[in-house]
This record gives structure tokens, C-alpha cells and sequence, in this order.
């Protein structure tokens, strides 16, 4: 795997203009997974020893974190992340946090999964971060209290140990611990700012629960679908596409640049596991200038399957949900949406049940 690279220490205070100009970032190889810690997904961070500073939902807002200088409260400077007070030894002789000393706070992942990687972002904290962190994972099933998740009987994997930090960067660690997690835990030592969290990795839906509901969404993000690939992404991500729920604004869906020739613009799907697609939905709410002209929608069973055509090239109409029947099952693991020749939808919804076969995949 790639070296990733550490940031450590504070950062330079902050001199004026753009806040971001002395940010440390670096590329992590696990980022293009999805989020499974994504407010959009359903996460939430249900408990946290000490947020008086900041609350701790802001962990985990979707976008950066954001810096205003000269924004106070009556606790102080108010931060855009999770920030608890300083902590403070038992005595005037021993003023001191103990070596172990920490404040925790406990996320509840939006999709069960496997975690490849996580990056704990301290922007905008620069001489008030953690000097370290940890990250322990566990599975609960059902919606456990934070009383629960904290009891003994709860057993929890370290997926980061104790590892230094720096302030006002974007601080990754790959995760090797091959474990289905519905659950973490934050630990910082011994106090501070965390600005985000962010939690890649592949989600791993509950076959118990799929077959239950019968009919679902089998390319869902929420479900364990995915995108494979897609030809442009130059607006915004195709990921957008397998959200849960209808889009809101016109950047939660997917929108490619302007074409200036004569081909057109596609996505690939994995499906959860092999399914039987019985209808599907493209819906282009909230695009209406920049909606796509065309579409239709193919699938293949199996990765080296021939591709074959479910929906043909559709006119579709802006700011409106389309909805089909198909005559007949279409069995299929991969999905492949074309439109034509540009532009972008908010959602597509592949309708179906899982074969035998695929319910098989998801129980090993």
C-alpha cells in the first residue's frame, strides 16, 4: 500500500486571507470508497463525553470545515467541528492531564460495512487540536444506547491505535481489520478540536433485513451497490446517484460538463449481488436547464457478462421522476446507465429481489 503521509504538531496561527492556504492534505488511496460515515447516509454521532466548545455533531457535516475569525459565543471561539475544554491535572502540584486521559465521542455508521480508511481532519485547529487519536470499531445490532454501546459487554476492535496528530490537517490512516462495523468510537488524547471524520469503506448491508423487505433498491448505497466507473465527473460525483432519498438541490445529483462532440456520458453500477430487476426509476429533480436529453439503462450478470439493453434510449424531462415496468425480470450484478449526449440525473433506482445465488454471496 502507499506510504501515507503523517502531519504532526501545531500549524502556524492563523495571519489573515484564505484559512485554507496552509492546510496539510495529502492523497489517500482509500478515498475513493464511500463514506459510510455520511450524515446523508443516516450516521450520527449519539454520544460524546465533553462537547463544550463545540457540538459534536458537526464531525460529521458534509463538506469542509469552515473558519470565521472573528465569530465568538459566550463559551469563546465558536469552531466548525467538536471541540471539548481543557482538561486539567488532580492538583496545583500535578496541573497536568495523566498520560491517559481523553474525551470520546461515538458514531453510529449511516451503512454498516468494512473500513479501508479513516481521516480525522483538524482544520481550522491549529494550537487547539489533539495530540493524538485512536479509532475502535465494533457491531451492535439494532439501535443500541450509548448506555449500551459503553457497557461491558461490548467488545471493540482498534482500527487506529494511539497515533500523533497535527493541527489544521487532514490526518488519514488506512484500516486493515477485515470486520463488518456498524459502530466507532473517536478518542482523543488528552482534549482539543477535531474538525471532521471522515469513514471510508464498503458498505455490507444485513441479508436478514434485504430479505425481509422482499422488492429493494439492489444498486442503493445504502443497500451495498456502488459505482464501478463513469465517464465524466466533472460537476459533481456519481455517487450521488445511489443516495438515499430524492435529491434537494441541484449538486446532489450528477452532472457532466458540456459536450463538444458526438459521444455521450455513462455510469457502471455493482449491484449488491445478483438480482432479479423488475423495475427501475431515473429521476432528474432539481436539473432543468442541464438535465439529460436521453437515456437507457443495461445490465450484465456477471463482470465479463455481455452487456444487454433493459430500457432503450428514453427521452427523459427535467425536474421529473420516470418510472418503468419492465416486461419481463432482467437477472443481473452489474447496471450500466447512458445518457445522451450530456448533462445529468439526480437518482436512479433499480427495483428487484435478490436469486439464490446472490442472497448466497451475502450470508459467507
Amino acid at each position: 500500500m502507499t506510504a501515507i503521509d503523517r502531519f504532526t504538531g501545531d500549524a502556524r496561527p492563523y495571519s489573515g486571507g484564505d484559512p485554507y492556504a496552509d492546510y496539510r492534505a495529502a492523497d489517500f488511496p482509500f478515498t475513493h470508497h464511500v463514506d459510510l460515515a455520511d450524515r446523508r447516509l443516516g450516521a450520527g454521532v449519539v454520544a460524546a463525553n465533553d462537547e463544550f466548545f463545540a457540538q459534536r455533531e458537526n464531525l460529521l457535516l458534509p463538506g469542509r470545515a469552515v473558519f470565521d475569525p472573528g465569530l465568538f459565543g459566550h463559551k469563546g471561539k465558536v469552531m466548525d467541528g467538536w471541540e471539548t475544554r481543557r482538561r486539567r491535572g488532580t492538583s496545583a502540584e500535578h496541573p497536568w492531564p495523566a498520560d491517559e486521559d481523553h474525551d470520546w465521542a461515538l458514531i453510529r455508521l449511516g451503512a454498516p460495512g468494512i473500513v479501508r480508511g479513516v481521516v480525522v481532519d483538524t482544520a481550522h485547529f491549529r494550537g487547539n487540536h489533539p495530540q493524538a487519536v485512536s479509532v475502535e470499531g465494533t457491531s451492535v445490532a439494532g439501535a443500541p444506547s450509548p448506555e449500551e454501546l459503553l457497557s461491558d459487554e461490548v467488545t471493540w476492535t482498534t482500527l487506529v491505535p494511539r497515533t500523533p496528530v497535527g493541527g489544521h490537517a487532514a490526518n488519514g490512516f488506512a484500516v486493515t481489520a477485515e470486520e463488518r462495523l456498524t459502530h466507532l468510537r473517536l478518542k482523543q488524547y488528552p482534549d482539543g478540536g477535531v474538525a471532521r471524520l471522515r469513514v471510508y469503506g464498503e458498505v455490507v448491508p444485513d441479508p436478514a433485513w434485504l430479505a425481509a423487505l422482499g422488492a429493494f433498491d439492489v444498486v442503493a448505497l445504502e443497500n451495498g451497490g456502488r459505482v464501478e466507473d463513469v465517464s465524466d465527473r466533472f460537476y459533481s460525483p456519481a455517487v450521488h446517484t445511489i443516495q438515499p432519498g430524492r435529491s434537494r438541490k441541484m449538486d446532489d445529483g450528477w452532472e457532466t460538463r458540456r459536450r463538444r462532440d458526438r459521444g455521450h456520458d455513462w455510469i457502471r453500477y455493482v449491484l449488491v449481488a445478483q438480482a432479479r430487476i423488475t423495475a427501475l426509476e431515473i429521476d432528474t429533480a432539481y436539473l432543468k436547464g442541464n438535465s439529460a436529453g436521453w437515456a437507457s439503462v443495461s445490465v450484465r450478470d456477471g463482470a465479463d457478462g455481455d452487456w444487454r439493453e433493459i430500457l432503450p434510449r428514453t427521452r427523459l424531462q427535467p425536474d421529473t421522476a420516470h418510472r418503468f415496468v419492465l416486461p419481463e425480470p432482467a437477472t443481473a450484478t452489474h447496471a450500466r446507465l447512458d445518457i445522451h449526449p450530456d448533462g445529468g440525473i439526480s437518482r436512479l433506482r433499480l427495483f428487484g429481489t435478490l436469486t439464490e445465488a446472490g442472497a448466497a454471496t451475502l450470508y459467507r
